[in-house]
């Protein structure tokens, strides 16, 4: 190991890196999809970072209107002041969204946008005299954030297993998943067509269930996976029923990630809260929102007379500048147009990887794809989890110059999708990776992506001994 890479990696360097055990390349700088560390390799980002660089790395002019912005003035106290960067932000993002819901809280990361729109949700039944509605029902596997309430509401095992005894116990629906369902496309599927969440509610008893949160096309718990056209209809029904709050976790999927700005857009439903995060701002600077409308704030402004949730860096200026910038580009270069077209593009050209050995499924839609690995492709067995196959293809990936985003534990296990009730924890087996770049990406590049997996698999594949181990 070289002088340069032990300053990369614990303890050596006073990072407190996200992975105590590897060593990191120094990214120096970026351009479109590409990123470059200081050894001068280039890296195909084929995931938008985690998601997030809808509009491609080194953009001048989202850099120019944030130093702009910072000159005049980073940062007011919320609680006393708006700016013209909220406030034009709030505006276009109006124009964008759903009708009725057209107000936004400006916060800084995903997880604290889930975090309040549940918070949210409990302060309106608090405001509509109805205080035993306090239960948060999710899917089944989802992941909706890192806080502690978002955690609660996620089916991660892996992550909730530590700190258990701080969540709370949510009720889970499973999420639709039709790789791994049974039904084999029956369309009275309870699980792909929604209608066991009518179930859940009933189990918990709808006067104490306060939301559903989802998202509306699958994230990387279940690799891109799309949800049946009646799905979104059928959870919206059942939550107008119960007098249950529907909300749409849209931090991976909106911003155009889909091909429509929103994902929910493409089922004809109108959520009561929603999230944004990642691309809005493209990764300029953290940036995220809770969105709701009058229906939602109306009792809140006629009772407490303000959410009762605190951020210190929300509506800041300096954020909301990054935004703005974004958002105009974003509607200036048709960016959302072309996450449509080069998204369909995308999915066409990723159907080569299920001819290619350990590949169980592609699925996604736009600029979202997900690819499975399983052992067997006929019976879809997952491989087994000591040999951790998503995480060695993605390091022989990024070794390669491609970069994709990891996720396991989709299969089976108490993260199953075929399991309602309640998610406890523990890691269930399951491989896959995401696949996500920026909606700025030419077709060679795209070619380039199909290039490099077909390589990494192939090195990976390799590295599975007789035994079934990885060497």
């Amino acid at each position: 190991m070289s002088r340069a890479e032990k300053k990369l990696r614990y303890p050596e360097s006073s990072v407190f890196y996200r992975n105590l055990n590897r060593v990191y390349p120094k990214i120096s700088h970026g351009e479109g999809v590409w990123l470059f560390d200081d050894a001068g390799k280039r890296y195909l980002d084929a995931c938008s970072g985690a998601f997030v660089a809808n509009i491609g790395h080194g953009v001048p002019e989202i850099a120019k209107a944030v130093s702009e912005q910072l000159e005049k003035v980073a940062y007011v106290n919320g609680t006393a002041f708006t700016t013209e960067s909220a406030e034009e932000l709030a505006a276009q993002l109006a124009k964008l969204s759903l009708r009725g819901l057209d107000k936004f809280y400006f916060l800084s990361s995903g997880s604290e946008a889930v975090e309040a729109a549940l918070k949210l949700s409990r302060h309106y039944w608090v405001e509509k005299n109805r205080p035993q509605k306090h239960k948060i029902i999710s899917q089944s596997p989802g992941y909706h954030g890192n806080t502690l309430l978002a955690m609660s509401a996620s089916a991660r095992g892996h992550y909730k297993k530590i700190y258990q005894p701080w969540l709370l116990d949510c009720a889970m629906v499973p999420a639709p998943y039709a790789y791994r369902c049974d039904c084999g496309g029956n369309l009275s599927c309870r699980v792909c067509s929604g209608t066991i969440l009518e179930e859940i509610i009933l189990k918990e008893g709808a006067d104490t269930v306060a939301a559903f949160i989802m998202e509306p096309v699958g994230g990387s718990s279940t690799g891109a996976s799309v949800p049946r056209a009646d799905y979104l209809r059928n959870v919206r029904e059942i939550c107008d029923r119960h007098d249950v709050l529907l909300i749409a976790d849209e931090v991976l999927t909106g911003a155009g990630r889909t091909g429509k700005w929103l994902a929910t857009e493409h089922y004809g439903v109108l959520p009561d809260i929603m999230t944004l995060g990642k691309g809005i701002s493209g990764g300029y600077l953290p940036l995220s929102a809770v969105v709701a409308g009058e229906k939602i704030l109306d009792p809140i402004a006629k009772g407490y007379g303000s959410f009762l949730h605190a951020q210190t860096f929300s509506h800041a200026p300096s954020i909301c500048s990054a935004g703005l910038a974004a958002i105009r580009y974003i509607q200036k270069h048709g960016l959302i147009e072309r996450a449509a077209k080069m998204g369909d593009l995308l999915q066409k050209k990723l159907e080569a990887l299920k001819e290619l050995p350990f590949v169980g499924d592609v699925r996604g839609i736009g600029m979202l794809a997900g690819v499975e690995f399983v052992s067997d492709v006929k019976t879809k067995e997952p491989f087994p989890r000591r040999l951790k196959f998503a995480e060695t293809f993605t390091s022989i990936a990024q070794d390669l110059g491609l970069i994709v985003w990891p996720n396991v534990g989709q299969a089976d296990g108490e993260n199953a999708a075929d399991r309602p009730g309640r998610s406890t924890a523990g890691l269930g087996r399951g491989d896959l990776v995401m696949i996500a770049p920026p909606f700025t990406i030419a077709e060679f590049e795209i070619d380039l992506i199909v290039s490099f997996f077909k390589e990494a698999l192939e090195k990976t594949a390799s590295k599975i001994t007789v035994t079934g181990e990885i060497k």
